[in-house]
């Protein structure tokens, strides 16, 4: 399946994702599988999850969270990264895409270290807050309407120090262009990154991967 990149050639694409990125047979039948479906364009990247993964493990994180699961590459590549205790909460709405998920986790032998949440991301995230639960890393890839929401409970979740990881912060067409030509969705995102980028409670970088991936560091 062609890479989604904004790297300069597609050529240049195929090399970052087919040739330096280490990718297990596992993962590569997950994402051909996944290529197969109708919105199988969803999926993250080889250099996405890599990205995720390194940054996870650098931070030495133990508990981590991911809104928008689909079909569970993202989660695959974080969750092997960490230690024997940690866990991986995934957070989704699709039993259909989920179900493909559960199966490469249980082969990857990682069942055990991913805990699947079906409903709503918000509702899941608040009743995560309301049990008092702290985590180390989240990634963001789920409804975008719902970002700043998202963004906001991740906040309170996290550990001082903890990561943010949120995709496609770019939208489409990509901001950065005529604001007269946004849409809906990538007005809202422009927004956000912009309340992000004014935010005093946060650091942040974007990183040019993929439709654009957004770094926060909780202060």
């Amino acid at each position: 399946m062609p890479f989604k990149s904004r790297l300069k050639s597609d050529a240049t694409a195929r090399y970052v994702n087919q040739t330096i990125f280490r990718d297990s047979d596992l993962k590569q039948r997950l994402r051909e599988e996944t290529a197969t479906l109708l919105r199988g364009h969803m999926q993250v990247t080889p250099d996405q999850g890599a990205f995720l993964a390194f940054l996870a493990q650098a931070i030495g994180a133990k508990r981590t969270l991911e809104i928008g699961t689909f079909t569970g590459y993202s989660a695959l590549c974080v969750a092997e990264v960490l230690p024997p205790e940690g866990k991986l909460v995934a957070c989704d709405v699709s039993e259909e895409w989920t179900a493909i998920a559960r199966r490469y986790w249980k082969e990857a032998g990682l069942a055990d270290r991913i805990e699947l949440r079906i409903g709503p991301g918000l509702d899941t995230l608040g009743k995560l807050i309301e049990a008092g639960e702290s985590f180390d890393f989240a990634f963001i890839d789920a409804d975008k309407d719902a970002y700043d929401g998202y963004y906001e409970a991740c906040l309170k979740l996290l550990r001082p120090g903890g990561v943010i990881v949120m995709d496609n912060v770019f939208g489409n067409p990509p901001a950065g262009v005529d604001p007269a030509d946004y849409d809906p969705a990538t007005s809202r995102m422009h927004a956000l990154n912009l309340k992000i980028k004014n935010d005093p409670r946060v650091a942040l970088m974007i990183a040019t991967i993929g439709a654009g991936m957004m770094l926060v560091r909780k202060n």
